[in-house]
């Protein structure tokens, strides 16, 4: 499996470091709603978690919530509320509009207010290393000292503009160096530190959080094009001057953004749609459909019309996966639709390529209907094609037999009966036989195993 490398500007094999893939992706900072833009960027990177594990990749997957902040702190005093009870409602609004979106839940969530002694254990280890500097209450990397840098951003420094996410700071040395810690202004929340009461900077947070759960670096690190420069490009400097060995991230996979009127949709701009509304008037399936119709590193120009084909292209796959099938045999190969799929697939995560092999399928589908031949196997293709790329049906309206599901459930609880076996705990293994007899399901114990058949 094969993935553009920011870092590299090349195609490379997928090699994790262990046997498991972590993989980290920036969240959102939680001051707003959340937007289409953002809704894009985590299916891109469900599906390509989706397509991991199916692909017989286990996956660690960490996304940070960035939770304090100026837009944080701002937004919280114009509403006379704490950051924490602004940052926690936008949390829960967002994990709210992820689960109607089909997006899997990260297996860890840090927020950067929990890990303010990681923060600034980092921070001191750069300053004993020379990489930072005190000043004012305020602590800075030293982006001299760091001769790589530039490196993911393909920039030279002395050609590098200082951009909005850059502050412009009287107690910096260089105007390219950059916040690792803020001295506290009046009003605004604080912790105490070995230079005085402040804040952790935004880039610095990310790099704490990231190496609590990947000590070595993550496998693939991933984000927005937009977080390339400068957020991404310090994460690197600042880790890898702590003593990460390079390179910080193996692979960093950037997404193209999510256009509204030949602009990036933001929150700061106000050019934005929110997920909410986006979600009501075209539902989960239609807005995965749309983004996917592109590579995941072109950028996307929202298109109400395209979004209406989306729906239009959407109901035709359920179409297919609801065709009722008849008992006769149909020895037609379809292995060459499930080829292409996992190459276009495996080949940078081609999902637009993949998306046309679906309709390959659905096409094949309705003419295999049409004279009347068996379109069972082709249907449980096409829903695994469908899990994969994260859409999801009404699976009792579906013709797609459950029995591997069933049996998948089934041999669980049978796990369990057998470990309750072993403690001697004979009444709670009786009463799973019991509760499964009810149903219709009835279990046999034989000297090597137990085994269950259906009424």
């Amino acid at each position: 499996m094969k993935f553009f490398n920011t870092l590299t500007n090349s195609i490379e094999n997928l090699t994790p470091k262990n046997k498991t893939v972590n993989l980290y992706i920036c969240g959102i900072t939680p001051y707003s709603s959340t937007h289409l833009g953002h809704a894009m960027s985590y299916v891109i990177f469900d599906v390509l978690r989706r397509f991991l594990e199916h692909s017989g990749y286990k996956v660690r997957h960490i996304q940070n919530f960035t939770d304090v902040d100026d837009k944080i702190i701002a937004a919280a005093n114009s509403k006379n509320i704490t950051i924490n009870e602004l940052a926690e409602k936008y949390i829960s609004e967002y994990f709210t509009l992820m689960e109607v979106l089909n997006i899997q839940r990260a297996h860890f969530y840090p927020k950067a207010t929990e890990e303010i002694p990681e923060i600034i254990k980092f921070i001191s280890v750069l300053i004993e290393k020379g990489f930072a500097y005190k000043s004012e209450g305020n602590v800075f990397f030293k982006v001299s000292k760091f001769k790589e840098y530039g490196k993911l951003s393909n920039r030279k420094v002395e050609d590098m503009l200082i951009g909005s996410r850059i502050e412009v700071d009287h107690n910096k040395i260089d105007p390219l160096d950059f916040v690792l810690w803020k001295a506290s202004k009046n009003n605004e929340p604080y912790w105490e530190s070995p230079w005085g009461n402040g804040r952790p900077g935004w880039h610095i947070e990310c790099s704490a959080m990231c190496l609590k759960y990947c000590p070595d670096g993550p496998d693939i690190h991933g984000g927005g094009q937009d977080l390339i420069f400068p957020h991404h490009e310090n994460e690197i400097t600042q880790s890898e001057a702590f003593g990460i060995k390079p390179p910080f991230a193996s692979i960093w996979i950037h997404n193209g953004l999510l256009q509204l009127q030949n602009e990036k949709m933001s929150k700061s701009t106000g050019n934005l749609i929110t997920l909410d509304e986006a979600l009501k008037k075209y539902g989960a399936n239609a807005l995965r459909y749309f983004f996917l119709s592109s590579h995941y590193r072109s950028p996307l120009s929202f298109n109400e019309e395209f979004l209406a084909q989306s729906k239009t292209g959407i109901q035709r796959i359920e179409n297919a996966l609801q065709i009722e099938s008849n008992d006769n045999n149909n020895n037609i190969e379809i292995k060459h639709f499930e080829n292409e799929f996992f190459e276009h697939m495996k080949e940078d995560l081609n999902t637009p390529r993949a998306l046309s092999v679906i309709f390959e399928l659905v096409k094949e589908i309705n003419k295999q209907k049409t004279v009347n031949n068996n379109i069972l196997k082709h249907q449980k293709l096409l829903s695994t094609m469908c899990e994969i790329l994260g859409f999801t049906f009404d699976k009792s309206n579906s013709n797609i037999s459950n029995d591997e599901t069933i049996d998948s459930l089934i041999q669980v609880l049978i796990e369990i009966r057998t470990e309750l076996r072993s403690k001697k705990d004979f009444e709670l293994a009786d009463t799973i036989r019991k509760k499964l007899s009810e149903i219709g399901f009835n279990l046999e114990d034989t000297k090597e195993k137990t085994i269950w058949s259906k009424d």
